[in-house]
């Protein structure tokens, strides 16, 4: 339930990383594709530069490597993962061999193989290349840095999705403490991430409160019937028939159900509404109400 938009960065135009300038230093981009290309297309014309590039430059040029990232990246973005990732790791072993670990084309590489290999399922992938990241950016930005949290957050998520839940509880709590100036989204993202962390680590009662924050935050933010509120009012309920208490699950699931039947117009709502009264029915006979649990079937 951590949500995140990943951009793939080029290299060969203007970095948004840490406002550096320009991520190839001195070099600017080789020209833009013919206008109205479909992303196929731009793919192939992405091998050409990058064929180019080899042919003058050599496979290890900064050049060379930036434009290898640059087509990797859209390979990303048009779904071939597999091809992806096979050309960030050639990029990021040329990047490093040729411009060091911590430069910072060496740094955006690393972090794009990091989101496609997260994309592709490949969490332990993910998370050994989320740690060296966030070691660099401790000792470069430091630790309030958004990088820094940033790749804090995300190799807390590829710990929990790889089971180590204890390990992603420690790094999602110190990435709320960093994140000073985060958006409300954010930190909703973070504590629905530490939740859980925590719940996978079977420490319900704790994930609770991360949770009732952000259906808090939501309610004033969204209101009651937005989708997103309604997410996290079912994930609270289901949350209390984990600790085993279920007068508070039935009352929280009831709230969350008559809210979802008085917005039921959204097709994603109507979907959500069903999967709250099967876990209302369920609450229900745990509380010991087989009758209610049956008038909803």
């Amino acid at each position: 339930m951590v949500s995140r938009v990943s951009v793939w960065r080029s290299l060969l135009r203007k970095s948004r990383l840490r406002g550096t300038g320009t991520g190839v230093r001195g070099t600017t981009a080789p020209g833009d594709p013919p206008p109205g290309q479909t992303p196929a297309q731009r793919a192939a014309w992405l091998e050409r530069v990058l064929h180019d590039q080899i042919e003058r430059f050599g496979a290890q040029h900064p050049r060379t490597i930036a434009a290898r990232n640059n087509l990797a990246s859209k390979y990303a973005q048009i779904g071939r993962r597999s091809a992806a990732i096979e050309q960030f790791e050639v990029a990021l072993a040329d990047s490093v061999a040729v411009l060091g670990e911590e430069d910072d084309q060496t740094d955006i590489i690393r972090e794009n193989l990091a989101w496609c290999q997260e994309d592709a399922g490949r969490f332990h992938d993910a998370a050994t290349n989320w740690e060296v990241l966030l070691q660099q950016r401790l000792q470069r930005l430091g630790p309030t840095a958004v990088e820094t949290v940033t790749a804090r957050t995300r190799l807390a998520s590829a710990y929990r999705r790889t089971g180590r839940p204890d390990a992603a509880i420690a790094h999602f709590e110190r990435a709320i403490e960093d994140s000073t100036g985060a958006s409300a989204e954010e930190t909703e993202s973070l504590r629905i991430g530490l939740a859980l962390a925590l719940r996978g680590s079977g420490r319900f009662d704790e994930a609770i409160p991360q949770l009732r924050m952000v259906l808090a935050q939501r309610h004033r933010r969204l209101g009651a019937r937005h989708y997103d509120t309604l997410a996290i009012h079912h994930q609270l309920g289901l949350a209390y028939l984990q600790a085993s208490r279920p007068g508070e699950a039935v009352e929280t699931l009831e709230r969350a159900y008559r809210n979802c039947l008085a917005a039921a117009g959204d097709p994603e709502i109507r979907l959500l509404t069903m999967k709250v009264r099967r876990d209302l029915a369920g609450a229900y006979r745990v509380a010991g109400r087989p009758r209610d649990a049956a008038a909803l079937y």
